[in-house]
């Protein structure tokens, strides 16, 4: 009885095989895509119409009470001639006030008194460079004796930043054409196009540009600004 159960199971597996058919893969091969990708770079150049400068007063005193007191006077007398100099303000701006004490020291080390010292910072925004250093010969002379960190930069640069992407697609087509017609190929369509800002906010190069009036008490240059961006262009190639 068992043999015979087998050999109906395995009459049963045959025809459910048959009924089934022959099973076939047949996939065609993609063909490869063929691309080419190339970097350009386009620059803009700016001419500055801002600066931002640290601009501090430091007092000493034989108490911090006769310190903060001398420089509270001498301060307010910066601010007085930073706004005669027409800086409005919301471009006035205190980035650090601080008191600390300073040990004295004799000739033979052992110390001997103790000073107490008092800063005062202000970040002020100059919107009219042409009169930069007739405002910096005031504040000094109103009392500032720490200026330092003098930015330039460009108040609105889209248009700066447009020219400089325009710049970098035609320098990257320049070179995509250049390297078709060495390689006997044809470029077909854009695939792919991206870019970055190598620099948003604009650094000085030294190319020269707008100076300050030349009778200024002190003499500036804010040189010239450079906005740089890097386009990358991907064709496909026939």
């Amino acid at each position: 009885m068992r043999t015979k159960f087998l050999v109906f199971a395995v009459l049963a597996f045959a025809l459910v095989l048959s009924a089934c058919g022959p099973t076939t893969i047949n996939q065609e091969a993609q063909p490869v895509s063929r691309t080419m990708n190339v970097n350009g770079v386009g620059t803009a150049y700016l001419t500055p119409d801002i600066a931002y400068i640290y601009i501090g007063v430091h007092n000493e005193g034989a108490t911090a009470t006769e310190a903060v007191d001398a420089n509270k006077v001498q301060t307010k007398a910066v601010l007085d001639a930073l706004k005669k100099a027409g800086v409005a303000d919301k471009d006035l701006r205190t980035t650090n006030f601080s008191i600390y004490p300073s040990q004295q020291y004799g000739p033979d080390g052992t110390v001997i008194g103790t000073i107490y010292m008092v800063d005062n910072t202000v970040y002020v925004t100059v919107r009219d460079l042409d009169g930069l250093g007739n405002l910096l010969d005031d504040t000094i002379s109103a009392g500032a004796n720490s200026i330092n960190s003098i930015q330039f930069d460009v108040a609105d640069k889209a248009a700066a930043i447009k020219e400089a992407r325009a710049n970098g697609v035609a320098d990257a087509k320049t070179q995509a054409q250049e390297l078709a017609d060495a390689a006997g190929i044809t470029l077909g369509e854009i695939q792919n196009i991206s870019y970055y800002d190598n620099s948003p906010y604009p650094v000085a190069d030294g190319k020269g540009g707008g100076a300050f009036a030349a009778d200024s008490s002190v003499s500036i240059q804010p040189g010239q600004l450079t906005i740089s961006v890097s386009v990358s262009i991907t064709y496909a190639i026939k």
